[in-house]
């Protein structure tokens, strides 16, 4: 047969065939062997877990019985009356058991290939509430050392996720976004936009998608989007110009009178005041006591909406005395009122193809979705308020705390000020004030605010999140419902990531050219990731950074001489630190020109 026939091809053909199906047999055959060696070991897992609670009950069934004929005899040894029978306190050890292996039982049962997170043991009724005492972002950082990135602690009777490390937490809020979307349905976040909040609230679904889109697109077209009415590039740009040179004034007229004073009183205001600008196109007085009444309560809010508040966990405490949830009730009913007041005026004097600010945004809005098919999923006139609400909060907390951080990292860190105003000296001068366009140029200032993000990881945790369904995340059991702590200062102070992770060192994100490292600097984690990110980060940024720019171009900060500055971070929802009154301010000599000028 020639040694290229049709037959001899077909041949090797049939022959090829029949090897690749006898390794393929082989395969299977190797999976099988594997799959079952798996299922046995899980078996067998399982078995050691059914001993291990076994022993437990005993061994808590001994030391009690141990414990109750201890009690009967010291009773007996002193003479004294026994209160109750041995019988009874062998019964009330029974009793305690049986309560302890149900509550084992009720723990979900763990899909086969799936492990439980690991955890610190907890005390009944209170389980690991001890441990996070003050500071829960330090307490859950030192047990991640422990038990991994991904641990479990409870909070009272509920269990609670804890998550840490970047890689971790960026598969959970990113690559396995949908599954760890949700909020879970805590009692202080009812009370928040009467539970109707977008950022808070635990819908996850297309209503709420709709909302957080329409949020994004009016903070959008009345923040970086231009005025054509106005000679700054942005609407931001514009209402940021005007508070920072208030401020500047301000705090020259405070210099004179008082000599010190201090910055977060009047920062707050002009902070809330370009968040009302761009909501409400108006801006207050800093003295006008309504806005005051608003914003002075800050604190209390962040106090109870932070991760691992004990009224969420202890129903018990929200019938008890507790100033701290009446000052945040008080808030929240005052800021509604607030906000429902300036919604009226606005609808009253809405014309249509006439938009102002974001709050005419959403009523064009909701007028041309009314008779929308899929008008059951478009926000309401009543949704306007809550997204206003979440846009208005959110806003001036975050960004007030940033610049309040950064003030005070400024005095303590003189010559990284001294840096800062060389470079702004340099790029642009002192003929005109600093841009939005100017940011890419100064890129020590942007190093400083990075590791004033980081170093100060003013939010701790991200609003607590919620499995929205059954899942797995590096290995362990995610059941749904179950609540889930993200804790970004541990990702900003991981000493994997930075190596001096406490020394404020704004040069680790300078390249050895002067440009911004862009892969560390994504590294700082302080406004989520996700699905549920927040909305508002991006123009935060611009805004922390045109505060800074500006008033650092003209004002040089310090502190009063022999004044010791506490830092120390008071837990919140944002970290503040103690009001400081000793703030000082000196108008800059005249220095380099810019190169434009």
């Amino acid at each position: 047969m020639p040694p290229h026939s049709p037959f001899s091809c077909c041949k090797f053909q049939t022959q090829f065939l029949l090897e690749k199906e006898n390794e393929k047999e082989k395969e299977k055959k190797k999976k099988k062997k594997k799959k079952k060696k798996e299922e046995e070991e899980e078996e067998e897992e399982e078995e050691k877990w059914e001993k291990r609670n076994l022993k437990m009950l005993l061994r808590a069934f001994s030391n009690l019985s141990h414990l109750a004929i201890s009690t009967l005899i010291m009773f007996s040894a002193f003479g004294l009356a026994i209160p109750i029978s041995a019988t009874e306190l062998l019964l009330a050890s029974a009793i305690f058991c049986l309560v302890f292996w149900v509550i084992r039982a009720r723990q979900p049962q763990v899909p086969k290939g799936l492990k439980s997170p690991p955890g610190p043991w907890g005390w009944p009724i209170l389980g690991n509430m001890l441990i996070l005492r003050k500071n829960p972002h330090l307490a859950l950082s030192r047990l991640s050392q422990c038990y991994g990135d991904v641990l479990e602690i409870r909070i009272g009777c509920t269990p609670v996720l804890v998550l840490s490390g970047l890689d971790t937490i960026w598969q959970a809020l990113v690559r396995q976004g949908d599954d760890f979307k949700g909020r879970p349905d805590f009692y202080s976040f009812t009370l928040i936009s009467e539970g109707q909040s977008m950022t808070f609230s635990p819908d996850s679904g297309p209503a709420w998608a709709v909302r957080r889109r329409l949020a994004q697109n009016a903070l959008k077209s009345f923040s970086i989007a231009s005025d054509p009415a106005s000679l700054s590039s942005c609407y931001l740009e514009e209402h940021v110009s005007k508070e920072a040179e208030y401020l500047i004034n301000k705090f020259q007229e405070l210099m004179a009178s008082v000599g010190h004073f201090d910055p977060y009183r009047y920062v707050v205001v002009s902070v809330a005041n370009v968040i009302c600008a761009m909501c409400f196109g108006q801006r207050y007085e800093h003295e006008d006591q309504e806005l005051l009444s608003v914003v002075n309560l800050n604190n209390e809010f962040g106090a109870i909406a932070a991760s691992g508040n004990p009224t969420d966990f202890f129903p018990i405490l929200r019938y008890l005395p507790n100033r701290a949830l009446k000052i945040f009730k008080d808030t929240n009913k005052k800021l509604n009122i607030f906000i429902r007041k300036m919604i009226k005026e606005h609808y009253k004097t809405f014309e249509k193809g006439h938009i102002r600010d974001i709050t005419d945004n959403l009523i064009n809005y909701c007028q041309e979705k009314s008779l929308d098919e899929n008008a059951n999923i478009q926000p309401s006139d009543e949704k306007i308020v809550n997204v206003v609400l979440d846009l208005f909060g959110a806003a001036f907390d975050t960004v007030t705390t940033a610049i309040s951080w950064s003030l005070l990292y400024l005095v303590t860190n003189p010559s990284v000020q001294k840096k800062i105003q060389e470079e702004l000296d340099t790029v642009i001068g002192r003929a005109r004030q600093p841009q939005l366009s100017d940011k890419p140029q100064l890129p020590y200032m942007e190093a400083f605010i990075l590791e004033t993000f980081r170093h100060s990881s003013f939010i701790p945790f991200t609003i607590p999140h919620c499995a929205i369904r059954d899942t797995s995340l590096n290995g362990f059991y995610i059941p749904k419902g179950r609540c889930i702590f993200v804790n970004q200062w541990q990702i900003n102070h991981d000493q994997k990531l930075w190596g001096d992770p406490f020394e404020f060192r704004p040069e680790r994100f300078l390249t050895l050219s002067g440009t911004i490292n862009k892969a560390l600097s994504e590294k700082v984690i302080l406004f989520g990731l996700g699905k549920r990110k927040c909305i508002g980060e991006t123009i935060a940024r611009f805004e922390v950074f045109l505060f800074l720019a500006i008033l650092l171009q003209q004002l040089e900060f310090s502190i009063l001489p022999g004044v010791k500055v506490d830092m120390t971070p008071i837990y919140g929802l944002s970290m503040k630190y103690a009001r400081c009154e000793h703030f000082q301010v000196q108008m800059r000599s005249l220095g380099a020109e810019s190169p434009a000028a």
